[in-house]
């Protein structure tokens, strides 16, 4: 659950806050009650394989490609001699 801050106690203890984001904790910033901004640790990950799932789930959600006219494009634009 993110703690909510005004925008002040940012201004005033960022180091404090950002060291309790490097830990885990997140915050909702307000301006003038007025939640603005959202502060979390960035989660870097790096898979080293994409699981079938995610893959079907990016093919029936994702955008159709037309993959003749797709070819047609790259060929008009990509200089096919040597």
């Amino acid at each position: 659950m993110s703690k909510i801050i005004p925008q002040r106690e940012l201004r005033n203890n960022n180091s404090k806050v950002i060291e309790a984001v490097i830990l885990g904790e997140q915050f909702i910033v307000t301006r003038n009650g007025i939640p603005v901004a959202e502060l979390k640790s960035v989660q870097i990950s790096r898979r080293i394989f994409v699981p079938k799932e995610a893959l079907i789930g990016i093919s029936v959600t994702g955008p159709h490609v037309d993959w003749k006219q797709f070819r047609n494009d790259l060929d008009g634009r990509i200089d096919q001699e040597l």
